[in-house]
């Protein structure tokens, strides 16, 4: 039985605890249905823009891997990104017009590299916390409470959303570049 034979499974995994190990089968699951989605594509489709206001496909897998790595920072690290870091991940955080000027060029693999990478990043530091950790409370976004185990939901939320976008944008492009 490999991995994918269990993808459909929520349950403990070996190294984290019953709620952490809950959490990640989630959060594979949402990672093995984008990676899915973006099967196959190329450059372009990766960096076409519908309109002037749009997103790009690989700006919107940057924008997973950023959202990822500062929320790493942020509860893991106890600090926000330094300056380097910013520079490295403000386009993938900001989108919009930044984001269409500068994420461009790569191709799928790029993309895929940096999501691994940074889930691996944030398994290694789960696999140091417990279940208990999930549930410490403090105040986050303009200090309404929160705790750590909405932060990585809404991290997979996150991704689950664009996703959306990148079915919506992987349909158009069909009929665009033919």
């Amino acid at each position: 039985m490999n991995a994918l034979d269990r993808i459909y499974l929520i349950k403990e995994i070996p190294g984290y605890t019953p709620e952490i190990s809950r959490l990640i089968c989630m959060m594979n699951y949402a990672r093995y249905i984008t990676l899915d989605t973006i099967e196959g594509l190329n450059r372009n489709e990766l960096d076409h823009l519908i309109d002037g206001e749009s997103n790009s496909i690989g700006a919107l897998l940057m924008h997973m891997a950023a959202v990822e790595y500062d929320y790493q920072t942020i509860i893991f690290e106890k600090r926000d990104l330094s300056e380097e870091e910013s520079d490295k991940w403000k386009a993938g955080l900001e989108l919009g017009e930044i984001g269409r000027s500068e994420i461009k060029g790569n191709d799928l693999e790029y993309y895929i590299k940096i999501l691994d990478d940074i889930r691996k990043r944030t398994l290694g530091h789960l696999k140091e916390k417990n279940d208990e950790w999930l549930y410490e409370e403090f105040a986050f976004w303009g200090g309404a409470a929160s705790n750590n185990y909405f932060i990585w939901f809404h991290v997979f939320e996150d991704e689950i959303n664009h996703r959306g976008q990148i079915s919506w944008i992987k349909k158009r492009l069909k009929n665009l570049l033919l």
